[in-house]
Formats: C-alpha cells, sequence, structure tokens
C-alpha cells in the first residue's frame, strides 16, 4: 500500500499508484500533485534498491529528460530578468558559438529542438565523457547542424542539456548549479532538485531497477522499423543513434553525481518537481514566490510545432522546453512538461490549476511504451475534475 499523505478527494492517485507498481513488478515510485496551489498527494510505494530497503519521503530518483523540464524553467527565468530572449542569435550572449554555419540559430530554435544539433556523437564518443562540464559546453560551441536549422524537429536528447546550460551561464555569469539552488530551489523551498548530486546526499539516491530498458536498448533496429511501422509511424534508427546512442543511455554508466547534464541527469523528489509546476500551473507563482511571470510563461508555453519529431518519431507539440501532456484522462490542452527515459516525468496544466509528478525506479521501455505516467496523471486529472 502506498504511504504518505493524500486528500480524500484525490485517493484514485494513491491507488493508480499501488497498481503501476505492483503491475510493473519491481522497484518503487513517488508521485506528488498540486492543485490550487496545494499540496494534495504526497505519496511512495515499494523498494529503492534490490536489498528492499522501503522508499522514503526523502529518496531521489535520477530522471534522465525529465531534467529538461527544469533547465527550460531556469532559461525562461533568464529571459524574465531580461537577460536574454526567445529571438536573439545565440551567438548574441555566445560568442563561440558562431561557427560552422551556426550563426542565425535562435535560442527559440535550441529550445524546440529545431537547431540540427541533436548528434551526441559529434562530440563524444564514451559515457564519462558526458559528465565533462567545461568539455561538453565546448564541444556544443563547436558542432556542424545536421540540418538548416528550422527546418524540421529532430530531439536533442543529450546536446540540450549542454546548449541550454551554456546559455544560462554565460548570460548570468555564474555556474549552472548555483543558478539553479538560488532561483528555484532556495525561494520555493525544494528539499529534492538537484542536477549533480552534491556528495552529502548521495545516500538518498535511488537504485534503478533497469533490465526491461536494456533489453530494449538492445533490440535489432530492424525489429524496431517493423513494430513501428505496425503502429503506423516511422523510426529512424540512425538519428536515435545519433542523438541517443547505446552507451549513452544505459542506467549503468548514466552518473548521477559531479558535474551537472542538464538533459538527464537530475535527480528528484517528486514533492519538489510538483512543487515547481505548481507554480506554473498557478500562473508563475505559488505561495507569494514569482517563478515567472504570467507574460513568460504564456511565450514559453506556446505550441512550436505540431510535426512528427524525427529522433521520437512522434508529434511532440514541442513548447520551449517543454512538450505536450497525454493522459489517460485525454489530451490535456493546457498542458506541458517534460518525461524521461525510463517513465518518469512532471508536468502544469493551467487550465485545472494542476500539477503532477512521478517518479519511479523501476524503467520501462523505449518504443513499447510506458503508461504509467499516463494513468497517475489520468487519476490525477479525473480527481481534479471532480473536486
Amino acid at each position: 500500500m502506498a504511504h504518505g499523505v493524500w486528500e480524500s478527494g484525490f485517493a484514485e492517485v494513491a491507488t493508480s499508484l499501488d497498481t503501476v507498481v505492483r503491475e510493473h513488478g519491481e522497484g518503487g515510485a513517488a508521485v506528488a500533485v498540486y492543485h490550487q496551489g496545494r499540496l494534495v498527494v504526497d505519496a511512495w510505494t515499494g523498494v529503492r534498491d534490490e536489498s528492499g530497503t522501503p522508499w522514503t519521503p526523502e529518496t531521489l530518483v535520477m530522471a534522465f529528460s525529465t531534467t529538461k523540464g527544469v533547465t527550460s524553467t531556469m532559461l525562461h527565468q533568464c529571459v524574465d530578468r531580461g537577460l536574454l530572449d526567445y529571438d536573439d542569435p545565440v551567438v548574441a550572449h555566445w560568442p563561440e558559438f558562431g561557427v560552422n554555419a551556426k550563426e542565425a540559430i535562435t535560442v527559440r530554435q535550441v529550445l524546440c529542438h529545431q537547431a540540427g544539433l541533436y548528434d551526441v556523437t559529434q562530440v563524444a564518443s564514451t559515457a564519462a565523457e558526458l559528465y565533462d562540464w567545461k568539455r561538453m559546453v565546448a564541444g556544443v560551441a563547436s558542432m556542424t547542424p545536421a540540418f538548416e536549422p528550422g527546418s524540421v524537429t529532430a530531439y536533442h536528447a543529450l546536446t540540450f542539456g549542454w546548449l541550454v546550460g551554456g546559455l544560462i551561464e554565460r548570460v548570468t555569469g555564474r555556474a549552472f548549479g548555483d543558478v539553479l539552488a538560488t532561483e528555484l530551489v532556495a525561494p520555493l523551498g525544494l528539499d529534492g532538485c538537484f542536477v549533480g548530486v552534491p556528495p552529502s546526499e548521495l545516500g538518498r539516491i535511488a537504485g534503478l531497477f533497469h533490465d526491461r530498458l536494456r533489453a530494449e536498448l538492445q533490440r535489432d533496429p530492424a525489429e524496431m522499423v517493423a513494430v513501428a511501422r505496425d503502429l503506423g509511424f516511422t523510426v529512424h534508427p540512425d538519428l536515435i543513434a545519433a542523438a541517443l546512442p547505446a552507451w549513452a543511455a544505459d542506467p549503468d554508466v548514466a552518473g548521477s553525481v559531479g558535474e551537472p547534464l542538464p538533459a538527464g541527469n537530475g535527480c528528484f523528489t517528486a514533492r519538489s518537481l510538483a512543487r515547481l509546476y505548481g507554480a506554473l500551473a498557478a500562473g508563475g507563482t505559488l505561495d507569494g514566490v514569482r517563478v515567472l511571470s504570467p507574460e513568460t510563461l504564456a511565450r514559453a508555453t506556446e505550441v512550436q510545432s505540431v510535426r512528427a519529431d524525427l529522433v521520437l518519431a512522434l508529434p511532440i507539440d514541442w513548447r520551449l522546453g517543454y512538450h505536450g501532456v497525454i493522459t489517460s484522462a485525454g489530451v490535456l490542452p493546457g498542458g506541458f512538461g517534460h518525461s524521461g527515459l525510463g517513465g518518469s516525468g512532471a508536468f502544469a496544466d493551467r487550465e485545472r490549476d494542476l500539477a503532477v509528478a512521478f517518479l519511479p525506479n523501476g524503467l520501462g521501455g523505449l518504443l513499447t511504451g510506458d503508461a504509467r505516467l499516463m494513468e497517475i496523471s489520468g487519476a490525477a486529472v479525473r480527481c481534479a475534475d471532480q473536486a
């Protein structure tokens, strides 16, 4: 049974958490929900490692690409402060970026994955290199676009973090981790929000159960193409391998400590992610703390593209650093957020003033999909609609 607290009107969310963890069959998970500015669900269940250590309220989980939503919010704060604008050329703030046909790439194109810079194999060949922050930021500044910027959308699975993180450091003049700590963590009082975990917090990190994910990563590309075709969409294994090579996606080498990887190594509690998105769901301010102005939030969440993403194979409805939200209760027109490899995700729904965060350590598959976040989110939507 789930542990934690939840309002009676949101009991379905806790029940759904129990169900998806039990059916998945390994590990544990946490879920948190904000509705109309209140924490209405803060629940967890299952185990945090193969020794069977119970999940606790302090447990952190590496959330892979769910990290991108936090990173994007940090850049939107920079826009809010007038440090840059979405249609600025990146080179205006990052002179070293202006080589190899990148002079006209805009901040907007970076945020909505239209810069053509998804191919991490241009700048790294091992997982260890991904955690050399200075090397990778310099590396993405030297890349050559794989296509004409703005012409197509192709998910920048790993490079997004160094592109956006590098911009944040250049316009603020401060280290990425310092900006996160002072602009989001401290003002909102987040108890578990790290991109690059400090040594003092290592004992809080949940182990990962990744047999299903590893099996998916080892599938024959031809099989992936055939399955996708049967489902009615087109997969490009070469693009996937360039944007997210198998050596980078393997949880055994995806580090949670040390240098930030703002596209993928964020470690969070569900409670912290839900609080951040709770502020966005409420128009940018929660408990008197302004994360974003309503004007910047509106610009950040405008849909930029509804065409199929070449790497992810599906229409993602990209906003600026966020994507659209689909739940078991339907598509949320006012929803935006980011999900991650293995099944995690967090989002805000402006129409309902609702925010949901789900963090499992039993990782799901890739192409085969992971319905757990959809089920949890659908339960939260139904509860909010009945509140």
